[in-house]
């Protein structure tokens, strides 16, 4: 049986969730937007699940559904008003390829780099960060490394400039309080032990954003399009089990960070070790090549950065921005673990995963 480490990817879905989802993929079929009495019964569910998504983020503002984050990101970015854009070297593809798009059609746009820590430097984003500035966009948990950033200060400079701040709390959300001076957060069901295939974009009160899908005038005519009410409903109870869980599988990840560190001593960390995620291990060691390892470990599933941009052929852009060299970054790996990660997995993965490295490995 194949031990899964690569939480950052996906998680496991929780029973509970796939329980909710069935009577709706079963019996409960109407759809969500008609007037009868079916659609409004499942309607209702839907917006249960809103409301359950909504306690574990800022006050005082609305849950649009979407398709999955990256759909989200495209709405705050591409929806947000005419200006210049600041960003992060680190972001998601989802955030650095929308914001290149937008900047080849003339829009100015800033990359911040990080140091080796994977922080940026908040003079740096100060400097950057001036009137004229529509939008800064930054994640709070890196997906690849899990660094966290200084996302209150930043959105506090966009503040300051008259800008919007958007947050990419995708690996974040149930885990790391999301600060209250975001105005945009995105979010995704899958990374919380709810299903694929659906997100969420919440917006501050008062923040408006330019539609890019148009049609039926759903989710506030923001987002036109029917909704699942299975995968609303499914996202609604991982939301409620990441709140009603939290301080159980807080000490359940920091175990098994302590532990993973001492199974993996020979191996270097990838980013900060004070400002980061315990959820997240990325690593590197000499001599080791990532891809072999991978192959090698075929009962282990580990990550060597983001599945998202797995199949581009790209190097990993976020080891590239620590500044670590292409040897170092084919070394490196992604480990992940979670709420139902055990120990014993743990250990043996570490066992497998050692032994094959030390094939290569000085």
């Amino acid at each position: 049986m194949t031990i899964y480490l690569d939480y950052q990817a996906t998680t496991p879905l929780a029973p509970e969730a796939f329980e909710a989802m069935v009577p709706l993929l079963r019996d409960q079929f109407a759809n969500p937007h008609s007037p009868h009495r079916l659609g409004r019964a499942v309607t209702a569910q839907v917006e249960v699940a809103r409301a359950e998504i909504l306690k574990l983020l800022p006050e005082g503002g609305r849950l649009l559904f979407t398709s999955g984050a990256t759909e989200a990101l495209n709405m705050a970015i591409q929806g947000a008003p005419e200006g210049g854009i600041v960003t992060i070297a680190t972001e998601h593809a989802a955030v650095l390829d929308t914001v290149e798009v937008l900047g080849r059609s003339g829009r100015h746009t800033t990359i911040l780099p990080v140091g080796s820590d994977g922080l940026i430097d908040l003079d740096q984003a100060a400097e950057a960060i001036r009137p004229g500035v529509a939008l800064v966009a930054a994640m709070l948990v890196n997906n690849e490394i899990g660094v966290l950033q200084p996302v209150a200060q930043l959105a506090d400079l966009a503040h300051r400039a008259g800008a919007l701040f958007l947050c990419d709390a995708v690996q974040g959300y149930g885990r790391i309080p999301i600060p209250a001076q975001c105005d945009m957060v995105a979010i995704s069901a899958h990374k919380i032990h709810g299903p694929k295939g659906v997100g969420a974009l919440w917006l501050r009160d008062g923040v408006t954003l330019t539609p890019i899908i148009h049609g039926g005038g759903q989710e506030g005519g923001l987002r036109s399009g029917t909704l699942s009410p299975a995968l609303c409903a499914g996202f609604g109870v991982a939301a409620r089990l990441m709140r009603e869980r939290a301080e159980a599988d807080r000490a359940h990840m920091e175990s098994l960070w302590l532990a993973a560190r001492k199974l993996f001593f020979q191996w270097t960390l990838n980013g900060s070790e004070t400002h980061r995620y315990h959820g997240n291990l990325n690593l590197r060691r000499a001599g080791v090549d990532g891809a072999r390892l991978l192959s090698e470990c075929r009962d282990v599933a580990f990550s060597l950065g983001s599945a998202c941009a797995s199949g581009s052929g790209r190097p990993s852009h976020v080891l590239r921005a620590l500044g670590l060299s292409d040897a170092e970054a084919r070394g490196s790996v992604r480990i992940g673990f979670g709420r139902y990660t055990t120990l014993t997995e743990l250990e043996d993965a570490a066992g497998i995963m050692n032994k094959a490295a030390q094939i290569w490995a000085p």
